[in-house]
């Protein structure tokens, strides 16, 4: 039996980037989750990082980990 797959995106100081759900089913939910998770830091330019300092949001998503579960 084959167990389904699931996909997940950490935060670039490593934290899931919604507390509600840790893992998607499909790369198309999880990048839908990262560009809403991103949008979020338009108002300010850029994501606040403790291991990276200010990350343009046209970089964040090179910041992240995208892993496959």
């Amino acid at each position: 039996m084959s167990k389904a797959k699931k996909y997940q995106v950490l935060s670039p100081d490593g934290f899931t980037i919604e507390i509600d759900h840790w893992s998607y089913t499909s790369k198309k939910k999880m990048m839908e989750a990262y560009d809403r998770w991103a949008k979020r830091y338009e108002v300010q330019g850029y994501y606040s990082s403790s291991s990276y300092g200010r990350i343009p949001l046209n970089e964040l998503i090179n910041y992240c980990t995208f892993k496959t579960l």
